[in-house]
């Protein structure tokens, strides 16, 4: 697949590129640092992919974008979450925050082949309708809390917290508030990865670091991050048995 990067950081440029060269499929037929640049090899080399920085000296990546009559496939790679709605509302494929992790650029270069055989992927949104998909780890979903928003990928949460009909979701030092409840999200987590440990929490088995006994029955597990939670006795044998403990 043809591909021209746009960024104004040189080495941005190069980190990208020196990335993309473990994925065979991808070309990389030039490199652009502004929007001007950017059109111009757009028009003469018509790629089919570009990796779109947002924020450049004069115009920016939307800007840039409102003016091609022929649209590449985009993918923006940004420092700033704080664009991801209007990266739906121009039909991105996927939106990836600087710096760029491996495996996140792993799942945008699979969408990037969905979306070149079969039809688009979808984004995922926890916020969605029933009948969705199950998740996996690599997948990125959309939050969405107040006039806030998030790309995030699942492996990055450590746990979800069921508060009557939302669901609190704790990544990184954020924890945004949806509109969702803990019983439809649990079908769509694999709990070989995420694990209902009781009637409020699912938790991100990956995120264990220590388990012991707890009262009645239970167990009490913490987290990398230093959280502690506690299993509830009717989970603690499935919880076991899951880890073979």
């Amino acid at each position: 697949m043809r591909t021209l990067i746009i960024d104004d950081e040189r080495l941005a440029r190069k980190e990208l590129i020196s990335l993309l060269e473990n994925y065979p499929e991808i070309e990389v037929i030039g490199e652009c640092a502004n929007a001007t640049e950017a059109r111009e090899s757009i028009h003469t080399l018509k790629p089919d992919l570009i990796f779109l920085d947002i924020q450049m000296p004069g115009e920016s990546g939307f800007d840039l974008l409102e003016t091609l009559e022929c649209h590449p496939k985009v993918i923006f790679v940004t420092a700033f979450d704080s664009y991801a709605i209007r990266a739906f509302e121009v039909n991105a494929l996927d939106y990836i925050l600087k710096p760029v992790d491996d495996d996140r650029l792993a799942a945008a270069i699979k969408k990037v082949q969905n979306d070149s055989g079969e039809g688009s992927e979808e984004k995922d949104d926890v916020e969605g309708g029933e009948g969705e998909k199950q998740l996996k780890m690599d997948d990125q979903i959309f939050l969405k809390d107040g006039e806030k928003c998030w790309f995030v990928t699942l492996k990055n949460i450590r746990y979800f917290e069921s508060e009557g009909n939302y669901v609190r979701v704790f990544f990184d030092s954020s924890k945004p508030l949806i509109l969702k409840s803990l019983n439809n999200l649990e079908k769509r987590l694999d709990e070989r990865d995420f694990f209902r440990i009781n009637r409020k929490f699912i938790v991100n088995l990956k995120e264990l670091i220590h388990i012991e006994p707890w009262f009645n029955g239970g167990l009490q597990i913490k987290l990398k991050s230093g959280e502690t939670l506690e299993v509830s006795r009717r989970q603690a044998s499935r919880f076991k048995e899951l880890l073979s403990l």
